[in-house]
C-alpha cells in the first residue's frame, strides 16, 4: 500500500506549481491566486489570538503543577531566556549587516507605513504590555499585552484550591486542544495559500525576489551555525563549567541527526533523552524533567528565524526598521519562542504575530516558504542541541559531575 504524501511534500509541490503558474500565466493567475492567498491569511489571522490565549495559559498551568517548579524552574527559565536572546541578537546583527532584502521590489500590496520611533517610546511600549482592557488588547492584536494577561491569569489560577485549579486546568487544556485542531486544519490548507502567495509574487515581479531569498537563506543558515557551534558551546563552558563542550556536541550526534531529518523537537525527544543521559551523563531524574520542558518551551533557532524573517520582509518592502521596531521584534520573538511551541509550523504563527505587531503585511510570509522546510530542519537541530545544553548546565549547577569532565 502506497504511503500518503506528507504535508511538506504538498507544500513543496505548491511552491513549484506556484512558480510555474506565475511564470507561464502571468498576471491573469491573480484571479485564482489572490483569493486563495487572502483566504489563507484571514484564517491565519483568525486563529492567532485564541491560540496564544489557550497555549500560554495551559502551558503555565502545566509547568506550575510540577513539583520542581521552584529553583529548577527558575534556572531553566533563565537559561531559555538567555539562549533565545543571544540567538535573536545574532539574527538581527547578521540581517542588519548583510541586508539581503534591500533592493528587491515586490508588489504584494502597498508599502506599509511605520511611524518613527525613538528611546522615549520604549517606556510607552513596556507600559502597554500591561493592558487597560484585556479584551480590547485581543481585538487589536496587541500580543504582548495578551500574553502578559494570560501569564498573570495562569499564575493566580495555580493559587486556587485544588478543585478550582483542576477545573480551570481542564478547561484551558481542552481549549488548547481544540485550538490545536483548528490550527492543524488551517495549516493543512497551507499548500493552497502558499500556491496563491508564490504565484502572486512571480506573476507581479518575475524572479527578482529569488536572488534576495537565496541571500536570506545563507544569512539565516550562518546565524544558526554560529549559535550551534559557538554560542551554545561557550555557554556550556561558562555556565556549565564543562571544559570540553564539543564532547557534548559529539555525544548528541544521533539526536541532532534525528532532529534534522524529522524537523520536530517532540519527535526527537526520546533520542535526545537517551543521548543526554547515557552519553553526556545527566541523571535520569533531571533528564526526564528538563528535556520535555525544553522540547515544549525552548526554541533558540526558531527565535533567530522569526526575527530574521521580519527584518527581511521589511527590507524587501523598502521599510527601514529603527531601533524601536527592532526592539519590539526582539521582545515578541523572545516571548513567542516560549509561548507558541508545540503548535504545528509554530514559526508561521509566531512570524504572523511579529509582522502584525510592527505593521508589515502578512503576505510577505509567502516569500520565505520557498526555503522554510530546509531551514526548519536546521533550526530544529539548533533547538534540540540547546535543550540538551540546558540539561547539562542545570545538572552541573546541581552538583552532578556528568561524563563531560
Amino acid at each position: 500500500m502506497l504511503k500518503r504524501p506528507s504535508l511538506p511534500f504538498y507544500i513543496f509541490l505548491s511552491i513549484i506549481l506556484g512558480i510555474l503558474a506565475g511564470w507561464l500565466i502571468g498576471p491573469p493567475i491573480q484571479v485564482i491566486s489572490k483569493p486563495l492567498a487572502d483566504i489563507f491569511m484571514r484564517l491565519l489571522k483568525m486563529v492567532i489570538v485564541p491560540l496564544i490565549f489557550a497555549a500560554v495559559i495551559s502551558g503555565v498551568l502545566g509547568i506550575g503543577e510540577t513539583k520542581n517548579l521552584g529553583r529548577m524552574g527558575a534556572k531553566l527559565l533563565g537559561y531559555y531566556l538567555t539562549t533565545s536572546l543571544l540567538a535573536i541578537l545574532v539574527g538581527l546583527t547578521l540581517m542588519n549587516l548583510v541586508r539581503p532584502g534591500v533592493g528587491t521590489s515586490i508588489a504584494l500590496e502597498g508599502v506599509p507605513q511605520i511611524g518613527d520611533a525613538n528611546f522615549s517610546k520604549i517606556g510607552e511600549v513596556l507600559l502597554n504590555i500591561i493592558p487597560e482592557n484585556p479584551l480590547k488588547a485581543m481585538v487589536e492584536g496587541n500580543m504582548l499585552a495578551v500574553i502578559f494577561f494570560c501569564i498573570l491569569l495562569a499564575v493566580f489560577i495555580i493559587r486556587l484550591p485544588e478543585k478550582g485549579r483542576l477545573l480551570f486546568t481542564d478547561i484551558f487544556s481542552n481549549l488548547f486542544e481544540v485550538m490545536m485542531m483548528i490550527t492543524g486544519w488551517i495549516i493543512s490548507l497551507a499548500p493552497f495559500g502558499i500556491f496563491g502567495l508564490i504565484s502572486n509574487v512571480v506573476a507581479t515581479t518575475g524572479f527578482s525576489a529569488f536572488g534576495a531569498l537565496f541571500k536570506f537563506f545563507l544569512v539565516v543558515l550562518t546565524g544558526l551555525m554560529i549559535h550551534l557551534l559557538i554560542t551554545l558551546p561557550l555557554l556550556l563552558r561558562i555556565l556549565g563549567k564543562v571544559p570540553h563542550p564539543y564532547r557534548h556536541l559529539k555525544a548528541m550526534t544521533e539526536a541532532l541527526l534525528t532532529a534534522f531529518s524529522t524537523a520536530s523537537s517532540n519527535a526527537t525527544l526520546p533520542v535526545t533523552m537517551k543521548c543526554v543521559e547515557t552519553k553526556s551523563g545527566v541523571s535520569k531524574e533531571l533528564t526526564s524533567f528538563i528535556l520535555p520542558l525544553g522540547a515544549a518551551g525552548n526554541m533558540d533557532g526558531t527565535a533567530l528565524y522569526e526575527c530574521s524573517v521580519a527584518v527581511f520582509i521589511a527590507q524587501v518592502y523598502g521599510v527601514e526598521l529603527g531601533f524601536f521596531q527592532q526592539l519590539l521584534i526582539l521582545l515578541i520573538a523572545l516571548v513567542t519562542s516560549l509561548g507558541v511551541t508545540g503548535i504545528p509550523m509554530a514559526s508561521l504563527v509566531a512570524i504572523a504575530i511579529i509582522l502584525k505587531a510592527v505593521g508589515l503585511p502578512l503576505q510577505g510570509i509567502g516569500l520565505i516558504m520557498v526555503t522554510d522546510r530546509i531551514l526548519d530542519m536546521c533550526r530544529t537541530t539548533v533547538n534540540v542541541f540547546s535543550d540538551s545544553c540546558g540539561a547539562v548546565v542545570v545538572a552541573r549547577s546541581e552538583g552532578e559531575k556528568t561524563k563531560l569532565l
